[in-house]
């Protein structure tokens, strides 16, 4: 009979609550943080496809914002011209747009992906701070982009004029999407987490550790830290998707660099290298947030010593702090 550890009964826990959520916030009156605990389900998407880089590779990049913009963009674009029956961009593609979710969604899988790749063809040649400026350059060059697309609402943004179409499912109940982002976030970490635990991801945590002995012992680390990169990418385009559903609105603040920022206190706050670690800290992050953001706009006042005490006594961040409370740290 297989040994049922600690963390394999605190993800079964997690899983049971939750699936529980949306029953219980409506018990207790409060129905409308199901829309709240659906955003932070997306953003942990994000920042788990940013730990595959950040976490396990020591790639710091300053510009994954980009591929969540990418991928919403991809969809509120593709809805738009389903909507008033025209042609992508005026006409200068001869393709119209679709409501399909399993059209849309994989195109900004797609879309999200090929930018990541094509980034890190170049951002991949350096390191340090090389890498970190050049990540941000590009993620810049993008937002200006669609600010510039006067067609798709420059700096105003766009607003979708329904969301996309998935299997029958009503996508409008706030309910139902939920639990398919959750389905998704879970798959997501299960195939991170095979990612991570196969051959490809020791050659990435390989070569953050010593990228030359990796080369010298015959892996192309090159090739295998873009492959990382564009999955990432990917990834972090899912989630643009999902919340361009979930807001019904896409900006060029989403590609905005504080967002990328935040991206990287939330991995950073959860833990980096541990995929669970940026759920935690996605969590966190936003929660808190939501509530000193009621209390003051000027909130990161507040929020900024929090997160040096995080950074000075829990060096492996919330996750850390969890395990070691509950004696599961393994460490």
């Amino acid at each position: 009979m297989p040994k049922i550890t600690p963390g394999t009964l605190g993800a079964v826990a997690a899983v049971a609550l939750l699936l529980a959520l949306p029953p219980i916030l409506d018990l207790v009156g409060a129905p409308f943080y199901v829309d709240v605990a659906t955003r932070i389900a997306i953003f942990a998407i994000a920042a788990v496809a940013l730990d595959l880089v950040l976490g396990y590779g020591g790639m710091v990049s300053f510009g994954h914002a980009a591929f969540i913009g990418v991928g919403a963009y991809t969809v509120g674009i593709l809805s738009t011209h389903a909507s008033n029956g025209t042609l992508l961009f005026d006409g200068a593609l001869p393709i119209g747009g679709t409501h399909s979710a399993l059209i849309a969604w994989p195109l900004a899988v797609l879309a999200s992906a090929l930018v990541a790749f094509f980034i890190g063809l170049v951002s991949l040649r350096t390191r340090g701070v090389y890498f970190i400026m050049i990540t941000l350059a590009f993620a810049q060059m993008i937002y200006f982009f669609f600010v510039s697309l006067e067609t798709y609402g420059g700096d105003d943004g766009l607003s979708l004029w329904e969301r996309s179409s998935l299997l029958g499912l009503d996508l409008y109940d706030s309910t139902v999407f939920y639990y398919l982002v959750i389905f998704i976030l879970i798959a997501v970490l299960v195939f991170c987490r095979r990612l991570v635990g196969a051959r490809f991801g020791r050659v990435i945590v390989g070569a953050r550790e010593n990228e030359r002995r990796m080369n010298a012992i015959g892996f192309p680390t090159y090739r295998y830290k873009l492959v990382c990169f564009t999955i990432s990418g990917a990834i972090a385009g899912l989630a643009g998707a999902l919340l361009a559903n979930q807001t019904e609105f896409v900006s060029p603040s989403l590609l905005h660099w504080t967002r990328s920022g935040e991206l990287i206190v939330m991995v950073v706050l959860g833990g980096m290298g541990t995929l669970l670690g940026p759920v935690v800290g996605a969590i966190f992050f936003l929660l808190l947030e939501d509530v000193l953001s009621e209390l003051t706009q000027h909130w990161m006042i507040i929020f900024g010593p929090l997160l040096i005490l995080v950074v000075l006594f829990a060096n492996r961040g919330l996750l850390g702090l969890l395990r070691r409370g509950t004696g599961n740290d393994t460490r």
